[in-house]
């Protein structure tokens, strides 16, 4: 149950990025639409945990160091290289993203120059993703606890100051433009894109337990703990949706608004899931690339840290609208692909040999 919890823990904070932990994404995507966006927070629970449970199992099941076996796994030969392609292409882009996003974090936040936040996130990335997989996922791990906390602090203050009624809450989101045309798609697609995102780092953490109840475990652990922060996010900006209403970071806003040093305390967490996101996608490219015991390995992470480090001056929102949209696409095939192979999976007999990719 420890690793169970180590690998829920590692999945949460690679799936919370800055977009997540500031509130902007849930506003969007569940908050805009009201008491409908709780509904959407509980269909996004149970993708994200069955998600998760199977690709922790996949990645235990065929012991893969890169997410490349489980995707030729799930989705055959042939679409198999399509998504490999995509997947490796977006490891790639995410890190860039995060690196730009700490820029723009430094400069916003605390009024240092962004490229300070550039150098320093891309420096302990390439460090701490040159350690090995078990240090890697504590690593993704080890800031989530304080993001639950803030989280929780955060939404027991709203809905405690709450000025107005729900139906007055709701009158506000009621005039707001979501992501999408209804809640149902807004939870579709908010799994889909993060999905895409966190395939690969974890089926890699999959794999690095034997155990597939263990993994399966972790991954259940870490959807479920996703639906609760977005719950918990979700109804905290709900309560005070008149006062959030067109703020940038509104999970900050919320920070800042109990207490200056909790806002500030507040961003470096922020800074911490930006982290945990570049450290998990980094470490995913580069393993798909090379293999983790290889001596060249680390020489490959230097290098590819460093090139999306340059890759980051195209600028946060640049980047962040040509990465992320079409990553929506991309997860929709894989969470189908995921169901059909599950599917496959249980009616197989007994003592079949699950290692074969599907056609």
């Amino acid at each position: 149950m420890k690793k169970s919890i180590q690998i829920g823990g590692a999945f949460i904070g690679l799936i919370v990025g800055a977009g997540f932990a500031s509130g902007q994404e849930i506003l969007q995507f569940f908050t805009s639409f009201g008491w409908l966006g709780i509904a959407g927070s509980v269909v996004a629970t149970f993708l994200f945990a069955f998600m998760g449970m199977n690709l922790a199992q996949l990645g235990s099941r065929l012991q893969t160091n890169s997410h490349k076996e489980v995707i030729y796994h799930i989705c055959g030969k042939y679409l198999g290289v399509v998504v490999d392609i995509l997947m490796t292409f977006f490891l790639f882009g995410v890190t860039v993203v995060m690196f730009a996003g700490a820029g723009s974090i430094f400069e916003q936040q605390f009024g240092i120059p962004g490229i300070i936040g550039n150098i320093l996130l891309a420096l302990i990335t390439i460090i701490v993703v040159c350690l090995n997989i078990e240090k890697v996922i504590s690593a993704i791990g080890v800031v989530t606890p304080f993001l639950i906390l803030a989280v929780i602090i955060i939404a027991i203050y709203s809905l405690s100051t709450m000025g107005g009624t729900f139906a007055q809450m709701q009158d506000v989101a009621n005039a707001q433009k979501p992501a999408a045309s209804n809640w149902v798609l807004g939870a579709l697609l908010y799994v889909s894109y993060n999905i895409a995102a966190g395939a690969a780092m974890l089926a890699v953490m999959g794999g690095s337990v034997k155990d597939e109840k263990t993994a399966g475990w972790g991954g259940i652990i870490g959807g479920v703990g996703l639906g609760v922060l977005i719950f918990l996010i979700n109804i905290g900006m709900f309560a005070k949706f008149d006062n959030i209403s067109g703020t940038d970071m509104p999970m900050l806003y919320l920070a800042n608004e109990i207490s200056p040093i909790f806002g500030a305390i507040m961003s470096i967490v922020l800074l911490g899931m930006i982290f945990n996101t570049a450290v998990g996608m980094l470490y995913a490219f580069t393993a798909r690339i090379s293999q983790t015991d290889a001596p060249k390995f680390r020489v490959l992470v230097v290098i590819c840290g460093v090139a999306a480090f340059g890759a980051s001056f195209v600028g946060f929102i640049t980047l962040v609208g040509t990465v992320y949209p079409t990553m929506g696409y991309l997860g929709f095939t894989l969470i189908a692909a995921i169901i059909v192979a599950w599917f496959r999976w249980r009616k197989k007999p007994e003592g079949h040999d699950t290692s074969e990719p599907a056609s």
